[in-house]
């Protein structure tokens, strides 16, 4: 079955990214700062590197459409966390950033009139130094 698109683009990375945005603009109101946004490396990806005071935040933002197959936390398995550890790692080492660092989770599922948005800090506590 073909999968709908929107501009070109298949629906659920559209959605995706909404969701991304919308995690992004509730950090902001909460006081954070961005740093980048997608960064890609050969180890992974990190949906959002944010400042909060002296400090990174490396933000890891799921959204499910529906709990069929877990909630978006659920979907953060041991693996997943590996590769955002060596992502923050390999972010730190070649921005040669020395600073304190913690991961983060913002899970966002549709609500009735908005979506709905969890944020986690410290979600796991792996060390990206």
């Amino acid at each position: 079955m073909a999968e709908a698109r929107e501009g070109g683009r298949s629906k659920h990375l559209v959605a995706g990214e909404q969701a991304e945005t919308a995690a992004l603009e509730y950090l902001k109101a909460q006081g954070l700062s961005l740093v980048e946004r997608n960064f890609r490396c050969r180890r992974g990806e990190i949906d959002l590197v944010m400042r909060e005071g002296s400090g990174l935040v490396f933000v890891e933002v799921r959204y499910r459409a529906s709990s069929r197959y877990g909630s978006p936390l659920e979907s953060i398995d041991a693996r997943k966390r590996g590769r955002l550890v060596a992502a923050a790692s390999h972010y730190l080492a070649v921005n040669r950033v020395d600073c304190p660092a913690r991961f983060d989770v913002v899970a966002l599922t549709p609500g009735p009139a908005q979506l709905e948005l969890q944020w986690i800090k410290n979600a796991f506590q792996d060390s990206p130094t």
